[in-house]
């Protein structure tokens, strides 16, 4: 069944998945409408497809099985729908100008002369190229919308295939519609091969069985692979399509020789790689051994004499291996530190730095994240920044990264020596990235523990660089006296050895501690409880705790403030322990409604003043500013806030219809309402988000 109407009001929307409750005025009624219905505001004129069903609450509601965006039908629609915020740059008095202006000649006015635009007082030509540009793009985005929608494709796609396809994307998508599959990751790979066959594509198609195959491949990278085993492909494949081994392998053949794959043979087998990612392997294995036997150029000669002048400036005595893995930097162009927590391994990054600064070395440190680099330069006292802010990646958008990863040409880093701290977190393409812009000669260290969770993209970088064993390679395996005090510490190791915990405040076994080791501060210092290990089985109990332990229960143990010291972590999003029901469980405990603060509501989330924040999407583009506490120093400006970076919100204003954050790092940024899907809460994150950070 099909009804025509305008949107009156939205009664409720999930920003997360589009749900939508809301009431469409027909030429005869006002209708309640339900159903997945995305980037709709009140004032649209919409085309809904569905059924009548009646609930037992709120009585007969309009079901929507597919919907499409109507071009407004009459001048006072026309007018809503430009005040609505759809088209940037007019608000309602500009809407009601231009309708004034141009009656029924608006639509053709916008689409095919907006220098028309121009002649209303306040409106430049640039302004009203912007309008124009801003208002074709709406409708050309709604119309991809309505014919992926026809096909159970997710509405939040069809800006992506717009900007990478243009105005002819639907005619270029009939033409072969596994064009999806390489232009947005995530995409449903049955949902696409369903619209094919329903556009009468065969099922030995070419185009078909390639992608299949692709999609394989590419569906592999999301668990951290870069290439699969030839027969498990061809398996998969031949699952995923009803096809024949023949047909697979002649596809294999064709796609290798287009180019878009590599089989490699290793001993006995086969494993085949999209060419994006078998190229980023392949140009990390030869830049990093180019850069590893380049002349050593920046080596310092007597490093002993150097050693000792650290010490002799510090109450730091390092150890022989500590002292080894000082003595392999200087030794080789690119060098790999690894180890668990308390290892010494920051003790090593400080005294490289002292050593080659004290020779005026330029020393340059690097992280993966915002958190990790904030905490290299807690340790260090040495300014950190994130890899993405040190290569200057900001352009290069999330979905495009691997195809990018080849012709990004980065701006060379000025440095004599790079330390990349938390290497296990840095994926494939990031690493690539970095290597293009190191100069020969330059001196490479990384620095990072294998045993911690593999980065969110694919490849495992650090690992194995370590199992090449091409690159030199210093193992900390060994607890020192002060670290072996904390049982967080003690405990990540016994877990890594297969062993249980240490449940109880006692004595530490002596194997976790090296031997003869020199203490490292003072052997009176106490060292708080920083490990608990609560025993609950069921989740309401569990849930008590952790309300209790950010509400006020960990200050006996510490000057421990949750907004300072505390991040609850969680493996799930879902369910009664899951982040999204501890964060609103924890807004409620931490951050009650306070009226002269202000909050706004989106969606189920409300975000209020004080609430910690977390951004989930790069954006490159969103203007920040670093406040200076000495009134003599300019305000350091620039823009880009990256996934994974933890603010706090400290202004809700309703006049400027923005949202304030102040990250940890000291950026200040507004955000427009139009941009609250960036952000969620972290009062909980997941583990995964935590590596983000």
């Amino acid at each position: 069944m099909e009804i025509k109407g305008e949107l009156k009001a939205i009664i409720y929307k999930n920003e997360v998945n589009s749900y939508l409750i809301g009431e469409l005025e027909t030429e005869d009624e006002l209708i309640t409408i339900v159903g997945y219905i995305p980037f709709v505001n009140v004032g649209d004129s919409l085309k809904l497809i569905g059924k009548y069903v009646e609930h037992k609450e709120y009585g007969t509601q309009f079901k929507v099985d597919t919907f499409e965006k109507l071009m407004p039908e009459t001048l006072g629609a026309l007018e809503k729908y430009l005040a609505s915020g759809n088209v940037k740059g007019i608000g309602a008095q500009t809407a009601k100008k231009i309708i004034k202006a141009f009656g029924e000649e608006t639509l053709y006015v916008f689409k095919y002369e907006y220098e028309r635009l121009a002649k209303i007082k306040g409106i430049s030509l640039k302004k009203a190229k912007e309008m124009s540009e801003s208002f074709i793009q709406n409708w050309e985005v709604w119309q991809i919308v309505g014919f992926l929608e026809r096909f159970g494709i997710g509405a939040d796609n069809a800006k992506k295939v717009y900007d990478l396809l243009g105005v002819s994307a639907i005619e270029k998508i009939e033409a072969n519609p596994y064009l999806l599959i390489d232009l947005s990751r995530g995409v449903d790979f049955r949902q696409i091969d369903k619209m094919a066959m329903d556009l009468g594509i065969a099922y030995d198609n070419e185009q078909r069985v390639q992608s299949g195959i692709k999609y394989g491949l590419i569906r592999s990278t999301y668990n951290g692979n870069t290439c699969v085993l030839k027969n498990n492909l061809i398996e998969f494949t031949i699952t995923l399509l009803d096809v024949s081994t023949e047909n697979v392998e002649d596809n294999l053949i064709n796609l290798k020789a287009k180019g878009d794959i590599v089989i490699e043979k290793r001993k006995n087998e086969e494993w085949v790689y999209l060419n994006t990612f078998y190229e980023a392997e392949q140009e990390i294995a030869v830049r990093l051994i180019r850069l590893n036997k380049a002349k050593n150029i920046k080596k310092i000669n007597n490093i002993e004499v150097s050693l000792k002048k650290i010490e002799g400036n510090s109450s730091i005595e390092l150890s022989e291996k500590q002292k080894e893995a000082i003595k392999l930097v200087n030794e080789n162009n690119v060098t790999v530190i690894t180890g668990g927590p308390g290892t010494g391994k920051t003790t090593i990054i400080k005294s490289i730095i002292d050593i080659y600064e004290e020779k005026g070395k330029k020393v340059v440190l690097c992280a993966p994240t915002g958190r990790a680099a904030k905490k290299m330069t807690e340790t260090t006292g040495k300014d950190a920044s994130t890899l993405h802010r040190l290569l200057e990646i900001g352009t290069i958008q999330d979905d495009n990264m691997y195809k990018n990863t080849i012709n990004y040409e980065g701006a060379p880093i000025d440095a004599d020596l790079i330390i990349v701290d938390e290497l296990s977190m840095v994926d494939m393409f990031l690493m690539n990235y970095l290597l293009k812009c190191i100069y020969q000669g330059t001196k490479l260290i990384l620095v990072g523990d294998s045993d911690q969770l593999a980065s969110v993209g694919p490849g495992s970088v650090l690992k194995d660089i370590i199992n090449s064993e091409k690159i030199t390679t210093i193992h900390l395996d060994k607890i020192f006296r002060q670290a072996a005090k904390s049982k967080i510490i003690v405990n990540a190791h016994r877990v890594n050895n297969g062993e249980g915990f240490i449940k109880k405040k006692e004595k530490f076994e002596e194997e976790y501690i090296e031997e003869n080791q020199t203490q490292q501060s003072s052997e009176n210092q106490e060292m708080n409880e920083d490990f608990f290990f609560i025993n609950e089985i069921y989740q309401e109990k569990m849930l008590q705790q952790v309300i209790s332990l950010c509400t006020g229960r960990l200050e006996r143990y510490g000057n421990y403030d949750f907004f300072k010291n505390i991040q609850v972590l969680s493996p799930t999003k879902k369910g009664m322990l899951g982040t999204k029901e501890l964060n609103k469980v924890l807004q409620a405990s931490l951050n009650p409604y306070a009226s002269d603060l202000g909050e706004k509501s989106y969606g189920e989330i409300i975000y209020r003043v004080g609430d910690r924040v977390m951004q989930i999407k790069n954006n490159y583009d969103i203007t920040w500013e670093k406040i200076k506490e000495n009134e003599e120093q300019n305000n350091e400006v620039g823009s880009g806030v990256f996934n994974g970076e933890i603010g706090t919100i400290i202004k809700v204003d309703d006049i400027e219809k923005g949202i304030k954050i102040k990250f940890d790092d000291g950026k200040i940024a507004w955000y427009e309402y139009s941009e609250l899907e960036q952000i969620e809460h972290s009062y909980c994150i997941t583990i995964h988000k935590a590596q983000r950070k």
